[in-house]
């Protein structure tokens, strides 16, 4: 059987998995070589977690860590996002015909009412405000 995996896209794709390691990476992205401590300071979680966190995005490639004395700082390597990306295009034809298919079923289908809040219906109207206070209606 032929092997279509690659170890690094695996790598990527795992790191990317978890919102805390995306939050860290967009954190990076925005403040370029900051600290560990710094990177840590807005999550919820202790120290040890990010760098847990942070030894993921590592071995992934997408991050580099430079250590002077005991300050380790962080900076972002987009260049492994660069090959998932690539992956994933290879896909999106798939997912784009599919939408394709259905605007021009919807487009074709007559049976279909032009929905009142769409922009493209000349017939949406605002609607009347009701006539009662703001707050609970009585009891019928």
């Amino acid at each position: 059987m032929v092997n279509y995996q690659s170890a690094a896209l695996d790598r990527t794709f795992a790191a990317l998995s978890d919102p805390t390691r995306r939050a860290l990476l967009a954190r990076l992205d925005e403040e370029d070589g900051i600290t560990v401590s710094e990177l840590a300071r807005p999550f919820p979680v202790s120290l040890p977690a990010i760098m847990k966190h942070l030894d993921v995005l590592s071995d992934a490639g997408l991050i580099e860590k430079t250590k002077s004395g005991r300050t380790v700082t962080c900076q972002l390597r987009a260049e492994p996002m660069k090959q998932a990306m690539t992956w994933l295009q290879h896909y999106e034809r798939y997912w784009t015909e599919q939408l394709d298919r259905l605007a021009a079923f919807l487009e074709e289908d007559d049976s279909w009412p032009a929905s009142p809040a769409s922009p493209s219906s000349g017939a949406s109207r605002r609607r009347r405000r009701s006539s009662s206070k703001p707050g609970r209606s009585p009891k019928r």
